[in-house]
């Protein structure tokens, strides 16, 4: 039996491009109305500007995930003029790749800032939001580098792996309020930031692409699949998970 899906309001972090794009998209065709956060305000816009085209409801705030200040007023504007936010994907990291005893302390902070701090401020924020309605969803983007640890990745891996904690302990404390809190921690997607680390030699594709069992890179539409799932009716029996999106290369 299936539960017919509610239209609920979505909030995606670092959604006009990649992985946030997808799962923006895929929220947005499934019925939701789609609030994009991104530090790149022009381009969230644009991103809204064509969903909305294609018949779905979207809009844009530019906002910084390190600035709480930011992350308050565009909550607030949204809950005030669309409605409350009940739907949470933090998505908007900040990746990084140098040998540990070269990491200086502002690049270990950067990477802690967005990719664990970032996660903790929007959640603290929306929650009160999710409570009042009896019903949530927090779908927080992490890394299969959680996994195993990856060399010369130590700085964004510990921040990715403290978003692992921060959820399991939150799906604990809100389950009671009806809110689900999991983990999807993508393998080896094809991404405009992938590609990037790719040109620029800190990943050797075609070696990763071997190493994946299914013989493919995933796409962000993976990512987005799994995570519509995961926020839908549906999978309201399932919280602190850690959902693998990986081809078969962490099990």
């Amino acid at each position: 039996m299936t539960t017919k899906s509610i239209s609920r309001t979505a909030i995606v972090t670092g959604a006009a491009s990649g992985i946030g794009l997808a799962i923006a998209e895929r929220l947005g065709a499934e019925g939701h109305r789609v609030v994009l956060f991104d530090l790149d305000g022009e381009k969230a816009e644009r991103v809204a500007h064509v969903m909305t085209e294609k018949g779905w409801r979207a809009s844009a705030y530019a906002v910084d995930v390190t600035k709480r200040d930011e992350i308050v007023a565009a909550v607030g504007d949204l809950a005030a003029n669309v409605g409350a936010p009940t739907i949470l994907v933090n998505n908007a990291g900040l990746p990084g790749s140098k040998p540990f005893l070269e990491i200086t302390v502002e690049e270990w902070d950067a990477r802690i800032d967005v990719n664990l701090n970032g996660t903790f401020h929007c959640c603290q924020i929306v929650l009160p939001y999710m409570i009042k309605e009896g019903w949530g969803r927090i779908v927080n983007i992490s890394s299969s580098s959680t996994h195993s640890g990856v060399a010369q990745m130590t700085h964004y891996v510990a921040a990715k792996s403290g978003v692992n904690g921060l959820s399991k302990s939150l799906a604990k404390e809100f389950a009671p309020q009806g809110i689900t809190v999991n983990v999807i921690p993508p393998g080896f997607i094809d991404t405009p930031m992938l590609r990037a680390a790719a040109a620029e030699g800190s990943v050797d594709f075609a070696s990763s692409l071997k190493m994946t069992p299914v013989g493919r890179a995933g796409q962000p539409e993976d990512i987005a699949a799994a995570c519509a799932f995961l926020v839908s009716e549906e999978a309201s029996y399932i919280t602190g998970q850690i959902l693998g999106v990986n081809g078969g290369r962490n099990t």
